[in-house]
């Protein structure tokens, strides 16, 4: 399938609120409407997280089976649900006056039934509103997750932002055998600004980090702010796929507010001008390694 591009949506993320971008969806019927309409817009995959009726983070299973029976009962899209979580809601304690985002509430994403998790592979502080929070995700928690997901039939997406956390936790995970070919890694650029140890998007970064990837991985970039559009058009030309969403985007052009279906439409817009197709959900199940879903 070397002319197909899987097309992810990120439709709302972790941090991000209605404040910021009225149009971003945060509850289970808006967000499952929202995901349609980029599926029948070209979308593939689509990145979930979940949020509190108050709109604030969370991980728990009860709201991720709700969006994700809502989704599934629209369309075939490939269902991804985030470990990571966000940064406020239920999602964070302090502990000794020091926010961290709690690992016992991550673990909660993997618990909805979803076909793919998100595996942040990385330890971070994310400083966001005057406040450093730590997502703690040492080598042993790193291995934790993958064996997690393994015994549950669900393939990670391995959440990379630097080429460290690439060559140390994900590398040694797969060494372990706690993930199967083709393995799907998810470059996070962009992200330097508020996650320390990240990398900035350049073209250089990114192939760069592309040719470090073990043998039999797939690709796929995520870059935050406005080097959205640039590094998607930078991965295809590298043989990878591309994210869009609002989850990592808030703009569709300087100073103009996006929403989630044109920035779909514009990227499928781009992976038609550069002579590819979006690919199906079942196409991108094949170039994952996931398993049809039945009718």
């Amino acid at each position: 399938m070397a002319n197909k591009v899987i097309v992810t949506i990120a439709p709302t993320g972790g941090m991000a609120s209605k404040k910021q971008n009225a149009n971003i969806p945060t509850q289970p019927a808006e967000i499952a409407e929202d995901v349609y309409r980029c599926y029948n817009a070209g979308a593939s995959v689509v990145a979930v997280h979940a949020r509190r009726p108050d709109d604030q983070a969370t991980c728990n299973p009860e709201i991720y089976r709700d969006i994700n029976r809502r989704i599934r009962e629209k369309c075939d899209i490939v269902i991804n649900n985030s470990t990571g979580g966000g940064i406020n809601g239920d999602m964070v304690r302090e502990d000794n006056g020091y926010p961290e985002i709690i690992w016992e509430e991550r673990l909660k994403g993997m618990e909805a039934g979803a076909e793919m998790c998100t595996l942040d592979a990385t330890t971070i502080i994310a400083s966001f509103d005057g406040r450093e929070i730590l997502m703690h995700t040492g080598p042993e928690r790193c291995r934790f997750l993958a064996k997690s997901m393994m015994d549950r039939g669900i393939k990670p997406e391995w959440e990379v932002f630097s080429p460290t956390h690439l060559l140390q936790d994900v590398t040694s995970c797969i060494e372990a055998g706690l993930d199967k070919p083709p393995y799907f890694i998810n470059f996070v650029l962009g992200a330097d600004r508020g996650f320390q140890g990240a990398m900035p998007y350049t073209p250089k970064v990114l192939s760069q980090m592309v040719d470090l990837m073990p043998k039999q991985a797939v690709f796929n970039v995520s870059a935050i702010g406005p080097s959205q559009l640039q590094a998607g058009v930078m991965s295809m030309m590298l043989g990878g796929h591309v994210r869009v969403g609002l989850e990592d985007n808030l703009y569709y052009s300087r100073g103009r507010l996006a929403n989630n279906l044109e920035l779909v439409e514009r990227m499928v817009r781009i992976v038609r001008e550069m002579g590819y197709e979006p690919a199906t959900p079942d196409e991108a199940r094949e170039i994952i390694g996931l398993e049809k879903v039945a009718a």
